[in-house]
């Protein structure tokens, strides 16, 4: 049995999540991987406070570890969103490999075609 609602909640809720962008969700876990072992260092061992910056150099050694090793599918769909937008964007201007492959062949064809003509007249 579902629990009652409040009219007004009722009115606004869809019961629908949005789904968050995936280069939003790599950049949020790609900060955390380099802030919580530079929390964990600066507030458990307190010979780094004095040493900053090699507690920076090794937060930085291990929130990239930690992307390389566990990041991998935010990623990759975060890859994937970037080519779809930039082909959205250049795709009508800028025509495919093939397309000027095919074009290229098209003219050589062309090409002798023509001059085995004129050579036959």
């Amino acid at each position: 049995m579902r629990p009652r609602m409040s009219p007004c909640f009722a009115a606004t809720y869809t019961g629908v999540m949005k789904k968050l962008p995936p280069v939003l969700v790599y950049s949020v876990l790609r900060l955390l991987a380099f802030l919580v072992p530079l929390a964990i260092m600066w507030f458990f061992f307190p010979i780094m406070r004095e040493f900053w910056y090699i507690t920076a150099i090794f937060a930085a050694l291990i929130g990239m570890s930690i992307s390389i090793i566990f990041l991998r599918k935010p990623l990759s769909g975060t890859s994937a969103e970037i080519y779809e937008r930039r082909e959205a964007r250049t795709g009508d201007r800028r025509p495919t490999v093939a397309a000027q492959d095919a074009v290229a062949e098209d003219a050589v064809l062309d090409d002798a075609a023509t001059e085995r003509r004129q050579t036959e007249n």
